[in-house]
């Protein structure tokens, strides 16, 4: 027998309506936060950033690839790590096929990496991704964005989501999610943690690029696909101890690249 709670159905229904309500409300609350985030006054990147491409280098408005809007993910991938961050990777199953439909809304979607371009290349390969990645090994770009960080700001607190973090109970655990996410990817948690995720927004506008919205941590939720719908399962994220034990392990990310 299940311990969950168990009703009749004009019990369920009653508490599903009641239950639709906040759901509208947060629709609606959603729509105006995407109207705030639309309204967000847009800074002029003033720096040069050259960056590494299929293409060969390019610029940061070259990214852009002849659209007036870019979407960046800074996926975690150092250039000490030997594999992407696992959970990166997986928020990262989902590009392929939703990158065609930015395309058409004048959108480039694409992710940038610290990884020479070589390691890019070689595990998008091995994931059976499609979608573009671009080096900024060299740049200051991950810097400027708060999404790298050197040993020195790891000592003396990391600016990261709008806000100043001591990373140091984590990098002094011995074990723990970090330690073990940290090993999928050929590094120590200090490697690890010399980079983060987010998302950063750009927009062009007669050959002058602004800088219009940038996420982290939590803020990334949104975009993993899995999240919207395990949310909605009996069970939700169902994530476990520790949490990302729930994800594909690299070697079934191997065999799904060899059946594609």
């Amino acid at each position: 027998m299940t311990e969950h709670k168990v009703g009749t159905r004009d019990e369920w229904l009653a508490a599903r309506t009641e239950l639709l309500e906040r759901e509208k409300d947060l629709t609606r609350r959603s729509d105006e936060l995407a109207r705030q985030r639309q309204e967000l006054p847009w800074v002029r990147v003033e720096k040069e950033y050259s960056f590494e491409t299929e293409q060969g280098a390019k610029s940061l408005a070259e990214l852009f690839d002849g659209r007036s809007q870019l979407l960046v993910y800074h996926f975690m991938f150092g250039p000490e790590y030997t594999a992407g961050c696992p959970s990166c990777s997986a928020i990262a199953d989902c590009f392929d096929g939703f990158v065609v439909h930015l395309d058409h809304h004048d959108v480039t979607m694409l992710c940038v990496s610290r990884a020479p371009l070589e390691k890019l290349e070689a595990y998008k390969r091995r994931m059976g991704w499609q979608f573009a990645w671009a080096s900024s090994l060299g740049n200051d770009f991950n810097f400027d964005f708060e999404v790298s960080f050197t040993e020195v700001q790891q000592r003396e607190g990391v600016a990261y989501n709008y806000r100043m973090q001591d990373f140091t109970p984590i990098l002094e655990a011995d074990s723990g999610p970090v330690a073990e996410q940290a090993a999928t990817t050929g590094t120590s948690p200090a490697q690890y943690l010399r980079e983060a995720p987010g998302m950063s927004a750009f927009a062009l506008a007669e050959g002058v690029v602004y800088h219009t919205y940038s996420a982290y941590a939590r803020g990334l939720d949104g975009l993993w696909g899995l999240y919207q719908w395990l949310d909605r399962a009996p069970k939700g994220r169902n994530e476990g101890d520790p949490p990302q034990l729930w994800m594909r392990r690299h070697d079934e990310y191997d065999t799904r690249s060899q059946r594609l």
